[in-house]
């Protein structure tokens, strides 16, 4: 059985002999790719267009546009959930805690400062590399602790940018 959490509610979905469950319920699903990430649902007679903009396989987590609303996935396997009731959070196992340079290149541009709180996703600074502007994202959520290096910083590759707490 896996779970799947969208929008704070949990379902748990479970797929038998070709049938899908929800919530123990028997749905009647079908569904056909339109383009690439892009699909056509109907689930109980209701149609649904589907794209996938993004995946997260570390922590688990699709972002996906349903009927043009934005929506994040959580799913979680018996594996998952096994180290849930044993009191092992994969999540918090995977935090990141340093963030570090890609690739060797010039700092641009630092848009956090310490103290700040920030969100997965957020912009953290601009690194040149290849004379081509990167923009580093967080990779999860918290608060800069420390940040390691300042504009016009050259860096290696691995080298610890910024710290989070």
């Amino acid at each position: 059985m896996h779970k799947a959490i969208i929008n704070g509610k949990t379902f748990e979905i479970e797929q038998k002999q070709g049938q899908f469950t929800l919530n123990g319920q028997l749905m009647q699903i079908d569904w056909k790719p339109l383009r690439e990430n892009v699909y056509h649902l109907i689930l109980n007679h209701q149609s649904y267009t589907i794209e996938l903009l993004e995946t997260d396989a570390a922590g688990k987590t699709l972002t996906l546009l349903v009927n043009g609303r934005k929506t994040e996935v959580q799913l979680k396997d018996a594996f998952d959930q096994l180290l849930s009731q044993l009191g092992f959070d994969l999540a918090a196992a995977n935090k990141v805690n340093d963030v570090k340079a890609p690739m060797p290149g010039l700092v641009l541009n630092i848009f956090v400062e310490p103290g700040q709180a920030i969100k997965k996703g957020d912009s953290i600074l601009v690194l040149e590399a290849m004379k081509m502007e990167n923009v580093l994202k967080s990779p999860g959520d918290g608060t800069v602790s420390k940040v390691m290096v300042k504009a016009k910083d050259k860096v290696e590759k691995n080298q610890v940018l910024l710290h989070l707490n």
